[in-house]
């Protein structure tokens, strides 16, 4: 059975709701972790959001996001790192030692091209991060999103770009790593071989689930056993191969997103228990 310890609102869930009404949610839910996203931070405001969290008492598991590197000009390109070195103070300010990073999609048909930028973009803000405690976390999107969010579509792929700014920044302790979040991953033939491969460098776990038809490609994701992910042998092997930190529960779905927010932690940690 899942450690119900372990689980953090992954606050798109409750996508209606501000940094403080999420992370007042989780108190009343009696959750121990929320991820935040950069847009609601900024809103609330970065230094208020780490003071309500904190004397709410609720840890934040990461932030959401850094990335979209790829663009068409030089200046643009810098914009996207200097945007993406914000992202890491912000990080320090919300004491949370791991940034998830949507990475981009394409600015051009040049494929290849557009993910050596994701890698450039990477390699330019790894040192920073590195000095201010803050953890990279590639995570790969389903292959459906490559043309407008992230030409990183599979675990083997972000793996190769971890183990490679790892070997690059070797003076460092394994500053960049891989999320793993099951909807993108869970039809990947390779996935148990890539997890086996991510042991040292998973930096974060995303459960939600897959159901059919898909009702929307952005917010179409299910809650935990609405669909056909094998939630937990995919949990189970990623704790096999060493992460043991929170599990975040992160929805895309209009429907849940009209309903009252209480009602769907709730749901959310009875999921958590029976199928993760």
């Amino acid at each position: 059975m899942p450690d119900i310890n372990r689980l953090s609102l992954n606050q798109y869930t409750t996508f209606n709701w501000t940094v403080k009404e999420a992370l007042e949610g989780c108190a009343r839910a009696h959750l121990d972790y929320a991820c935040l996203w950069r847009d609601k931070i900024l809103a609330q405001g970065v230094e208020e959001s780490a003071r309500i969290a904190k004397e709410l008492g609720i840890k934040i598991s990461s932030l959401c996001r850094g990335g979209m590197f790829p663009a068409a000009t030089r200046e643009e390109r810098q914009k996207r790192i200097d945007d993406n070195l914000r992202a890491i103070d912000e990080c320090a300010t919300l004491e949370t030692d791991t940034l998830v990073f949507v990475c981009g999609g394409l600015h051009s048909k040049d494929l290849d091209g557009a993910r050596q930028m994701v890698y450039d973009g990477l390699a330019a803000i790894t040192p920073y991060a590195q000095e201010r405690g803050v953890k990279l976390g590639i995570e790969p999107l389903h292959p459906m999103y490559a043309a407008d969010r992230n030409v990183i579509v599979t675990l083997g792929q972000a793996n190769d770009f971890a183990l490679r700014l790892n070997k690059e920044f070797s003076q460092y302790e394994t500053p960049v790593g891989v999320v793993i979040d099951v909807f993108h991953v869970w039809w990947d033939p390779t996935v148990y071989d890539e997890i086996k491969r991510a042991e040292g460098h998973i930096f974060g776990f995303h459960v939600c689930d897959w159901i059919t038809p898909l009702p929307d490609t952005l917010k179409g994701r299910g809650m935990m056993g609405d669909g056909w992910i094998e939630i937990r042998r995919l949990r189970e092997a990623v704790e096999e191969a060493g992460y043991t930190g929170p599990i975040e529960c992160e929805i895309f779905n209009q429907e849940l997103w009209d309903r009252n927010g209480d009602e769907v932690l709730e749901l959310m940690k009875e999921r958590y228990l029976e199928l993760c």
